[in-house]
């Protein structure tokens, strides 16, 4: 693992256009700003984490399991859609 220090308004490049920017610094919490193509998936670790374990278990899971898990991906799919204009 390469381990860098940034300071507010300092950024690390990624290949040759993906730019990791640190924003802000507040006591242990950094904000970053990341600029890629839009073609290049960017997802916190924990969400991908997630997505992947959800992935084995319906890999693995009977139809009553299933049953079980879809409210859950019913409810993220309601909080992921985005306002409408009006």
């Amino acid at each position: 693992m390469l381990v860098l220090t940034r300071k507010i308004d300092q950024a690390i490049v990624i290949g040759e256009d993906i730019v990791v920017r640190v924003l802000d610094v507040s006591g242990d919490r950094v904000k970053l700003g990341i600029a890629a193509p839009a073609g290049v998936l960017i997802m916190r670790q924990e969400l991908c984490e997630e997505i992947r374990q959800a992935n084995l278990e319906a890999a693995t899971a009977s139809p009553h399991d299933l049953r079980a898990i879809l409210p859950k991906f019913r409810a993220r799919a309601v909080r992921a859609e985005l306002p409408k204009d009006s």
